[in-house]
């Protein structure tokens, strides 16, 4: 795949199919994983990979539980917020969370990234990142999603048997299969709107009233 369609076709995709991710495609993704820039080259990170269908499920109970202390707060703001002006993406991109929540135990394979000694997340989200694209490259589509760790922390390590006394942090849950939708550029504010140069405010030379790679679908 062409970097820059991978690039701008690498969104959030939600809703998967249950199909198996197969094991060489799920090595491909960690390898490139681990190829990302980490600060100091200190690679500290583990990596967890869960398909297990029981854990899977706990895991759907636990996600379910911290989208719900999620929606009766922020996110219930956001919403009605977005029926009151129309805001029909940000309704859709709810409803699709949504979904994400309500069949969390039907996601094929759930990729969980643990740090240490990187407050800011400077080394661990390259390495997501690196990750998702490659997931892209394969036809794989994939969701960055922290719920888990904001709102069930303790409970996600001890399903997992993750370590309490080492530092270890849950930077995400990534969810990742085969996507029940398209591909395609997400929408987006344009680049010219939201970057400024040399000092705030000030606004680029430059404007980009459209992507520079076009929609595709695949």
């Amino acid at each position: 795949m062409e970097l820059n369609e991978a690039l701008y076709t690498t969104r959030a995709m939600r809703r998967v199919k249950p199909d198996p991710v197969p094991e060489v495609v799920v090595a491909a993704m960690m390898d490139a994983a681990v190829r990302a820039p980490s600060g100091g080259n200190s690679q500290n990170w583990r990596w967890l990979t869960v398909t297990d269908r029981e854990k899977m499920q706990r895991l759907g109970d636990l996600y379910r539980t911290a989208w719900e202390e999620l929606t009766s707060t922020y996110y219930a703001r956001r919403l009605e917020q977005a029926e009151a002006r129309g805001d029909e993406r940000t309704i859709r991109v709810m409803k699709s969370s949504q979904w994400l929540a309500d069949n969390f135990e039907q996601v094929p394979l759930v990729v969980l990234p643990f740090h240490r000694n990187d407050p800011t997340g400077a080394s661990i989200y390259p390495a997501v990142w690196s990750l998702m694209l490659e997931a892209r490259g394969h036809g794989v589509g994939t969701t960055l999603t922290t719920v888990l760790g904001m709102f069930q922390g303790p409970a996600l390590f001890e399903l997992l048997g993750v370590p309490t006394d080492k530092g270890w942090s849950n930077a995400a849950a990534i969810t990742c299969g085969y996507p029940l939708g398209r591909w395609g550029v997400a929408a987006r504010a344009p680049a010219h709107q939201v970057v400024y140069r040399e000092s705030w405010g000030t606004e680029p030379n430059w404007v980009i009233d459209e992507p520079l790679w076009p929609t595709v679908s695949a």
